[in-house]
This record gives structure tokens, C-alpha cells and sequence, in this order.
């Protein structure tokens, strides 16, 4: 079994969201990982709808004409 890798966990809550000590240490393993995840594209949970993938290609377009 590996150690919590708390060195990464802190250098990611401190110094890329920007997180207070309170904040932090106020986390759960579980919620600390959901922002993880979130901050690295790889949110759980569904693709968005056709719909709103449309809106969203129209609104931030890759080339702007």
C-alpha cells in the first residue's frame, strides 16, 4: 500500500487553486480529488448534450472569422 502522496496534494490545493491552509485541510480525500479531477478535464459524469456542445462551439469558436 502506497502513502497519501500529501506533498502533491499540498502543491496542488496551495498553489494551483489558490486554496487557504483552512480551506485545505477542511477538504476530504474524496473532494480534493473530484477538483483534481475537474482541473484536469477529467470531470465524472456524462459528455455535455449535442445541444449545449453547439452553444458552446458557437460561442468560444476554435477560428475566429
Amino acid at each position: 500500500m502506497r502513502a497519501f502522496p500529501w506533498d502533491e496534494a499540498m502543491r496542488f490545493g496551495f498553489g494551483v487553486l489558490r486554496l487557504s491552509s483552512r480551506e485545505f485541510w477542511g477538504l476530504t480525500p474524496r473532494e480534493l480529488a473530484a477538483a483534481f479531477e475537474a482541473r484536469a478535464g477529467r470531470a465524472r459524469g456524462v459528455a455535455p448534450r449535442r445541444e449545449v456542445l453547439g452553444r458552446l462551439m458557437a460561442a468560444f469558436p476554435d477560428e475566429v472569422k
